[in-house]
C-alpha cells in the first residue's frame, strides 16, 4: 500500500485541477457537451491518481466508470429536461457505486443494501470527506518532505523581488502607453465575479475530493459477509398467511379485470358511473403504485424468512419450509401482478386514445416495463436462492430502460402520436397545441413536420412559439453544444418562411 499522505496529496491536486476545469466547462447553462467532457476528465483523473499512487483498481466497480461517461454524453444528445435530470442521476449512481467498488469487490453479487449504502457513502463523502483530507497534517507534510526551509526561502525571494517589480514596472508604464493600459487592466478586478468563480471552483473541488477519497483513501473492508438473522423473522405459517391472503385479493381483482377488459366500453358504462376515459385514468396510476410496491414487499419478506427455513434442504423436510412456501406463493403473486400490469397498460391505451400522450404517461409506462423486467429477474435470482445477484440486475435493467428512452425520444414520440389524432371526429381528440409548445427541443422537428395537418388555430400558436423560442442564435458557446437544440434551431431556420406565414399576426 503506498504512503497514504502522498496519495492524499495526489487527491488534493487532482481535485484542484478538476475544480478549475469545472469553472471553465460547467459554469454555463444549459449543459451540453461540457458535462460529458468534465465527467471524462474526472474518470481520467481517477486513472492518473491510480497510476501515480500505484493504487490498483481491481474491483468490479471500475467497469462503471466508462458507462458514466456514456450517460453524461446523453446530456449532449437529448434536450428533454426530464431525460437530462435522469441521465445526470444515472451518472451519479454509477459513480457512487464505482467509488465504493473500484479497488476491490464484485458488482454482480452485491446486495441491495450495499448499493444503497454506496449512495449514502457518496453523499457523506461529497459533504464531509474533504474535511478529513484537508485537515490531515501528514498530507501537507508530504508536500515538502525533508525541506523545511523551502517555503521560507521562497517568501524571502518574493519580498526582495516585490519592490524591484514595482520600480521597473512603473518606469515601463511611464515609457509606453500600451504597457500602462495593460498594467492598469490587471488591477481592475470584479470582486463579485472573483467570489462567484471561487465558490464554483471550491464547490466542485470539494465534492471531487470526497469522491476520490472514497476510492483511494478509505480503508478496504476486511469483513466477510455474514448472512445475519434479522431481529424479527417469519416462519412458514406467517408467510403462508400473508402471501395467501394477498394472492386471494389479487386474484379477485384479476377476475374482475378479465370481465371488464374483454367486455368493452358498453359493459363499463353500464356497470359504473364513469366514462371510459375516467375509468382508465382512475385506474392506471393506482395499478402502477401496486406494481411498484409488490417487489419491495416480497424482498422484505424474503429477508425476514427464518434462517433455518431459508437454507433447509428438501431431503430433510417433513413440512414445507418457509422458503418453499415463499417461492410458490411469491411466484403466483408475480404471475397475478403481470396480469395487473397488463390491465394498467390497457387502461393507458384507453386513456391515450381519448387524450393522447404526455410525458407523465410515457415515463410511467416505461417504469412499468422496468418493473416487469425486474419481476422476471426476481424469479431468476431471489426465488432460486441467489438474492445477492438481484440488485445488480435490477440496476442494469434500469440503465437499459433509460438508454431505450433516450433512443425513443419521448417528446418526439408524443408529438407524432398526438398529431395522428388531429383528424379524429370527436372534439376531445384535437391536437393540444398549448401542451406541445411546452415540450423540449426534441419535439421541434416533429412539430414542424406535423404542422400542415393541424387546424389554423394550432398552427398559429405553435408557429409563433417556435419562432420565438428557437431562432438560430447569433453566437453559441461550444460548451453548451447539444444535438437536439442544434436540430431545433436549423429546423426552424429552414422553415422560417412557412412558419412566418402561419404564425399569429
Amino acid at each position: 500500500m503506498p504512503n497514504i499522505a502522498k496519495a492524499g496529496l495526489s487527491v488534493i491536486i487532482a481535485a484542484a485541477i478538476l475544480g478549475a476545469l469545472s469553472d471553465a466547462l460547467l459554469n454555463i447553462f444549459p449543459w451540453g457537451i461540457n458535462a460529458s467532457i468534465w465527467i471524462a476528465l474526472l474518470v481520467l483523473g481517477v486513472i492518473v491518481v491510480s497510476h501515480q499512487t500505484r493504487i490498483d483498481l481491481k474491483g468490479g466497480g471500475r467497469w462503471l466508470l466508462l458507462p458514466s461517461i456514456g450517460f453524461a454524453a446523453l446530456i449532449a444528445w437529448r434536450g428533454s429536461s426530464t431525460l437530462q435530470v435522469t441521465n445526470c442521476l444515472a451518472v451519479l449512481i454509477l459513480l457512487a457505486i464505482a467509488a465504493v467498488r473500484s479497488r476491490a469487490g464484485q458488482l454482480r453479487i452485491a446486495g441491495l443494501m450495499e448499493f444503497l449504502a454506496a449512495q449514502w457513502n457518496a453523499i457523506m463523502n461529497a459533504t464531509f470527506g474533504a474535511f478529513a483530507v484537508l485537515l490531515n497534517v501528514n498530507i501537507w507534510k508530504a508536500a515538502a518532505p525533508n525541506r523545511p526551509g523551502r517555503f521560507s526561502a521562497v517568501g524571502r525571494g518574493l519580498l526582495i523581488a516585490l519592490p524591484l517589480l514595482i520600480l521597473f514596472g512603473s518606469l515601463f508604464a511611464a515609457a509606453d502607453a500600451i504597457f500602462e493600459h495593460w498594467i492598469n487592466s490587471l488591477f481592475q478586478w470584479d470582486f463579485n465575479a472573483i467570489v462567484r468563480h471561487s465558490v464554483w471552483i471550491g464547490f466542485w473541488a470539494w465534492i471531487t475530493i470526497g469522491f476520490l477519497r472514497q476510492i483511494f483513501l478509505m480503508p478496504l473492508s476486511t469483513e466477510t459477509r455474514v448472512d445475519k438473522t434479522p431481529a424479527v423473522t417469519l416462519g412458514n405459517i406467517e408467510i403462508g398467511t400473508v402471501l395467501g391472503l394477498l394472492n386471494a385479493l389479487f386474484l379477485m381483482f384479476v377476475i374482475i379485470q378479465f370481465r371488464y377488459l374483454f367486455g368493452g366500453v358498453d359493459l363499463i358504462r353500464e356497470s359504473i358511473s364513469l366514462t371510459y376515459a375516467e375509468y382508465a385514468r382512475r385506474g392506471f396510476f393506482e395499478l402502477v403504485t401496486v406494481a411498484a410496491l409488490v417487489l419491495p414487499m416480497l424482498l422484505a419478506m424474503h429477508y425476514l424468512i427464518r434462517r433455518e427455513d431459508r437454507h433447509m434442504r428438501q431431503s430433510t423436510q417433513c413440512v414445507p419450509s418457509g422458503q418453499q412456501t415463499f417461492r410458490v406463493l411469491a411466484a403466483i403473486l408475480i404471475a397475478l401482478l403481470f396480469v395487473i400490469m397488463f390491465s394498467a397498460l390497457m387502461r393507458m391505451k384507453l386513456y391515450q386514445d381519448e387524450f393522447g400522450l404526455t410525458e407523465l404517461r410515457v415515463y410511467t409506462t416505461a417504469f412499468m416495463f422496468w418493473i416487469a423486467i425486474v419481476c422476471v429477474w426476481f424469479i431468476q435470482t431471489v426465488l432460486r436462492n441467489q438474492r445477492d445477484r438481484f440488485a445488480f440486475g435490477a440496476l442494469a435493467a434500469g440503465m437499459l430502460v433509460l438508454i431505450a428512452l433516450n433512443a425513443i425520444n419521448p417528446d418526439d414520440l408524443i408529438v407524432r402520436v398526438n398529431a395522428k389524432r388531429v383528424n379524429a371526429p370527436i372534439i376531445t381528440r384535437a391536437f393540444d397545441a398549448h401542451y406541445a409548445t411546452t415540450l423540449s427541443s426534441d419535439a421541434v422537428p416533429a412539430l414542424i413536420e406535423a404542422l400542415p395537418s393541424m387546424s389554423s388555430f394550432a398552427q398559429c400558436e405553435i408557429a409563433t412559439d417556435l419562432l420565438h423560442d428557437w431562432p438560430v442564435p447569433d453566437q453559441v458557446d461550444w460548451r453548451t453544444w447539444n444535438w437536439s437544440r442544434i436540430q431545433a434551431w436549423w429546423a426552424v431556420h429552414d422553415h422560417q418562411v412557412y412558419l412566418q406565414q402561419v404564425a399569429c399576426p
